[in-house]
């Protein structure tokens, strides 16, 4: 038995038979520290913990060990020390050397967003000022300063919960690495916020790679789902339990506090009332002390009677037994919760100042209020507050609160802590708590707390804030707008829920235009994004005849025109495009509703293979005054849709400009889940349409990861598969592609929503590279009597007529020719060298052998005045394959030697070898591959490049011979992501 007094000991339980807990964390610290320890003393009846094994970097001076991080978790029933418990640990982690971090969970403070968050972080930024706040936290301090009550919010949409996730988890690894040693310490994590719960326990596995210990504490009955990780669920390192205390144990803890002439008899009956429960035994020797009760056998009849008193009904009687005051006073601290302002509890109390003095006082003596000093140890010099000795007794009292006075207590509280100017947030948990009477001021305030908690980072706790303004009720012209707002906090969780509050607000009479307008837009967002598209656009086609206002209509117009654009299903596809092209065509982009119409027509001439500069000259127009990526209200499919056009058009140099400028502003914005996912898998997209398929993996592998946090088969998660397995398959990974396509469950059924990459597409994509054309050739065939009709029919934003002539060549060869033919004449109505290329080279694969190397020197010809690296390459190496099959081995050589060092360039490593397998045949040993360099232009490039641009023929002024520029070119094209046409603007827009 291990007995532990003194220090910890004389502020309450003592540390009874926790020799082994203690020794985890002992051994914790030290590994966190880097300092040499006895091996830890185990104990028979406490099992080991496991501590963390993650080795962190050595610091400038290393300590004699390296630091190991992670974390430690303590599970128990209520009372059986973990609160004294940690305070030993964080007393032990200070004296080492460590930053202490600690916060503690409330079950009154559950309900409010980042109470946990703000405990651990606010006291180590709050003293900075702004200046040092802004350099510290840099492009973080916007997301993460409303969230801990550092900064109000600022204008313009609020952080998604992922975005504001990171920001937290990049203020807490700052610290760990600017403070180490960092301990963080969290009591009652089962009370802790959902958001900030949700936030550690993602958290924690990157403890182990910091020099920091997390240590929580919790009841294992009580824990939320958010939580799992610190029950060793999915690490597999299992929380370390409390027992209950022994009788030898409760009897030295007893002789500790009413002295050593204890006798056995009593001591046992000590054991026997309170079952080995620390926090009872504690309390029952206080009482044995403060009645001057003989610690004898004689006496011990009388220990079940005050033990009553420590606890429930006995408890409540003894408080009770003080006066009605007295009693007020701790109902008023049981609904205030934590840290209690004695000014705030005797105004919820309607006590005055000395009677607030005198009713605590005689708490603090009953041992239900913690005494003065104990409260002040945590609070800032001078303050003053009420605190609970023990959560048990907290729980106690407030559920001693007659059901009707603790609603009326809420109330009360919510007007005390308005008027103590503490805000509508801190209001706001006390006024969920109270039953609906149509008060006008409640609905206000919750608004106001949702408003506010909504752009800190936590919609879930806007979205409960409302609905109970929306139960209160509102007046009826206010009605509309809490359920709009109330459907824009549920947008990013729940799109069912958020259209059920929006179509409700429809239904309302709105007499303001604005709000019906917004709750118009907003609908029609989260229709399309559910995949909804239809009820999108009859919606938007039936406000829009109900609208007076003209800009409003053409707003209407424009987004209908975006969802319809979408829309495999669309009944009358080219009659829109028509108006389409109509509309924009005479608008000139005043505003920013123009400038969404015309970049729509840009998007709808790339689907209907008009030529290309249409598209791009459209696309231009519709940038002349900006387009945010960030707007809320707007959504950012048609600045994504105009940065296609440039992608398609063969401009990818341009299309990654637009994706980078778009991408920043949704992390300064704090949209890390879905939007930031798109980004990061479209520029993904961008790389490996340029042939660069090592960058691409990297950016489509980091839209996954997003996209997966979102949840599975999301449109931000089909996206990011899509574009995988496009890459995986470009490098030669077949079986790669088909793990992630099962993993992902990506097949039947596909969305209704028209893609980019098409879905249907790349699955039949996949099955051809796997061998099964007849599926592949079903599914593609499919795919054209879905696009066709709608005039969709460019093959460089889907080439399902080529991969269908591939699908179709062993068994209908001639079908399989007329099928690519078809595809060539799209391709060259678009314009595109890119697609015109990929369509050659298609063709070829399908031919005759007489045909085919024409066909292929035509395509590389295409492809070199392209920026398609890779596409150059496959044509490159079929040509010299198909050369070398006719016997003319020295020209197959000089492209198989480029299509091996293009490949390579580009990552696709199934490429090299199919030019090394076919090197090998010819009888050729492949030379010394170098590396490309970067995307900076030689002289002879630049100097060419600028030749070429100025309309003048570097051949003759150069004195090079053609064969010559035309590489110095292909290589232009490469690096700067432009064709001809694109190039004298790629020059001067400051690329390399």
């Amino acid at each position: 038995m291990a007995v532990r007094t003194g220090r910890s000991g004389a502020r309450g339980f003592g540390l009874f038979e926790r020799e082994a807990e203690l020794a985890a964390a002992e051994e914790a610290l030290n590994q966190l520290t880097g300092q040499e320890a006895p091996p830890p003393p185990r104990s028979p009846r406490t099992p080991q913990p496991h501590p963390p094994t993650a080795a962190q970097p050595a610091p400038p001076a290393p300590p004699a060990h390296p630091r190991r991080g992670g974390v430690l978790a303590y599970a128990a029933p209520a009372g059986l020390g973990k609160t004294t418990l940690l305070a030993e640990i964080r007393r032990s982690a200070a004296a080492k050397g460590c930053t202490v971090l600690s916060a503690r969970g409330g079950d009154q403070e559950q309900r409010v967003a980042f109470h946990v968050a703000r405990q651990l972080l606010q006291p180590q930024l709050a003293a900075a000022s702004r200046t040092e706040l802004t350099e510290r936290l840099g492009g973080w301090y916007d997301i993460v300063g409303p969230a801990l009550g550092l900064c109000t919010s600022p204008e313009g949409s609020p952080p998604d919960p992922q975005g504001l996730r990171d920001g937290l988890d990049w203020v807490l690894t700052h610290l760990a690495v600017r403070r180490a040693p960092l301990v963080v310490v969290l009591d009652d994590a089962h009370w802790a916020d959902p958001e900030s719960l949700g936030w550690l326990s993602a958290f924690a596995p990157r403890a182990e790679d910091l020099p920091m210990l997390l240590v929580v504490a919790y009841r294992p009955d009580e824990l939320p789902e958010s939580g799992a990780e610190f029950t060793g669920r999915r690490s597999g390192q299992r929380p370390l339990g409390l027992e209950p205390l022994t009788s030898e144990a409760i009897a030295s803890l007893v002789r500790d506090r009413v002295g050593a002439h204890a006798d056995d008899a009593f001591c046992q009956e000590c054991w026997a009332v309170t079952s080995g429960n620390p926090f009872e035994a504690v309390e029952l020797a206080a009482r044995v002390r403060d009645r001057g009760l003989e610690p004898t056998a004689d006496r011990a009849h009388a220990l079940r009677d005050l033990a009553a008193a420590v606890k429930g009904s006995g408890l409540i009687a003894q408080i009770e037994g003080f006066g009605t005051s007295t009693v007020r006073l701790a109902w008023a601290c049981a609904v205030l919760g934590t840290e209690i302002s004695p000014q705030l509890a005797g105004a919820v109390a309607g006590l005055g100042a000395e009677e607030v003095a005198r009713c605590a006082e005689r708490l603090r003596q009953a041992r239900v209020l913690a005494p003065a000093s104990r409260a002040l140890q945590d609070a800032e010099p001078g303050a003053d507050t009420l605190e609970f000795v023990h959560p048990l007794i907290a729980t106690a009292v407030y559920d001693a609160i007659p059901a009707a006075t603790r609603v009326a207590l809420h109330g009360q509280a919510a007007w005390c802590v308005v008027d103590a100017g503490l805000g509508s947030t801190t209001a706001a948990r006390h006024l969920v708590e109270t039953h609906p009477e149509g008060d006008p001021w409640v609905v206000q305030h919750l608004r106001a707390a949702a408003q506010e908690t909504l752009r800190a980072g936590a919609p879930d706790t806007a979205r409960r804030y409302l609905a109970r303004a929306l139960r209160e009720p509102p007046d009826q012209d206010e009605r509309a707008a809490v359920l709009f707002e109330l459907g824009c906090a549920s947008l990013l969780t729940e799109p069912a829920t958020t259209v059920n509050h929006l179509r409700a607000a429809l239904e309302e009479p709105v007499a303001d235009a604005a709000l019906r307008h917004g709750i118009v837009y907003r609908l029609s967002q989260v229709l399309a994004h559910s995949d909804r598209l239809v009820e999108a656009s009859e919606l938007l086609a039936r406000e829009s005849r109900l609208t007076t206002d003209a800009r409003s209509r053409l707003r209407m117009q424009s987004e209908k025109f975006m969802w319809d654009a979408f829309r495999a299903d669309e009944p009358d596809s080219p009659a829109r495009s028509r108006r389409l092209a109509k509309l924009a065509d005479r608008l000139p982009g005043r505003d920013l509703t123009e400038r969404y119409i015309i970049g729509l027509r840009a998007w709808d001439a790339t689907l209907r293979a008009e030529p290309s500069d249409v598209g791009v000259g459209h696309a231009e127009r519709a940038l002349e005054g900006g387009l945010s990526w960030a707007d809320e209200s707007r959504g950012f499919e048609v600045p994504v849709l105009v940065a296609l056009t440039f992608l398609y058009a063969d401009r990818p140099g341009r299309a990654e400009e637009l994706f980078a400028a778009g991408t920043a502003e949704f992390e300064r914005q704090g949209w890390r889940g879905a939007h930031l996912s798109f980004a990061y898998t479209l520029l993904g997209y961008i790389r490996y349409r340029r042939g660069r398929l090592v960058e691409a993996e990297d950016f489509v592998r980091a839209g996954l990861r997003l996209a997966e946090r979102v949840g599975p088969r999301t449109p931000a998660e089909w996206y990011a598969v899509g574009v995988m397995i496009e890459v995986l398959l470009a490098r030669g990974r077949t079986e790669e592609a088909e793990r992630v396509a099962r993993a992902h469950d990506f097949g039947e059924p596909f969305p209704a929503a028209v893609t980019f990459p098409d879905s249907q597409t790349v699955h039949g994509e996949l099955l051809l590279a796997t061998g099964r054309t007849e599926e592949a050739a079903a599914e593609l065939a499919a795919v054209g009597r879905r696009l066709d009709p709608r005039g969709m029919r460019n093959p460089a934003w889907c080439p399902w007529q080529l991969h269908l002539a591939l699908a179709e060549a062993c068994e209908t060869p001639e079908r399989a020719r007329d099928t690519a033919l078809a595809g060539v004449a799209r391709a060259r109505q678009y314009g595109a060298p890119s697609a015109i290329g990929q369509a050659l080279r298609v063709t070829a694969e399908v031919s005759g052998e007489a045909e085919r190397v024409k066909l292929l020197e035509e395509s590389v010809d295409w492809l070199e005045r392209s920026p398609a690296a890779y596409e150059l390459a496959r044509s490159l190496v079929a040509l010299g394959a198909a050369l070398r099959r006719t016997g003319r081995t020295a020209e197959a050589a000089e492209h198989l030697y480029r299509g091996l060092e293009t490949a390579q360039s580009c990552g696709a490593d199934g490429l090299v070898d199919d030019a090394r397998s076919e090197l090998a045949a010819a009888g050729l040993r492949p030379r010394t591959l170098h590396p490309t360099g970067t995307d900076t232009l030689t002289v002879r490039e630049r100097g060419v490049a600028e030749l070429t641009a100025r309309g003048e023929d570097p051949a003759v002024v150069l004195g090079l011979d053609q064969a010559a520029v035309t590489r110095l070119l292909s290589a232009v094209y490469r690096k700067l992501g432009t064709d001809p046409a694109g190039l004298a603007q790629a020059l001067t827009s400051g690329r390399p």
